[in-house]
């Protein structure tokens, strides 16, 4: 899950999607992400979804969960975490982390 200051983010693995939660629950839109999405972060603008079974992360517009783009990252990504100017994430099978 991740909180973008207004709302939830929570990836769905098994649907391959992410669900927006209003702070009272409230769902506020479904969105597409890759194959397995497993965790999310929010850099001020966007929220970044990483994508288990595809090897990628899925760029959405918090606003309205507009897909901005899926980039490769190594095999098996588990976490992502955002430093204030890059998106970084763990590649569990490569035993690397990519900077995005």
């Amino acid at each position: 899950m991740a909180f973008d200051g207004h709302n939830i983010w929570v990836a769905n693995s098994g649907s391959n999607n992410v669900t927006k939660l209003s702070s009272s629950g409230a769902t506020l839109g479904t969105f597409p992400a890759g194959s397995g999405p497993f965790e999310l972060a929010f850099d001020g603008a966007n929220i970044w979804v990483v994508n288990n079974g595809s090897s990628s992360v899925t760029k959405l517009r918090a606003t309205d969960g507009a897909v901005l783009g899926t980039f490769s990252v190594g095999r098996g990504p588990l976490g992502v975490a955002f430093d204030g100017a890059n998106i970084w994430v763990v590649n569990e099978t490569n035993n690397t982390v990519s900077k995005l």
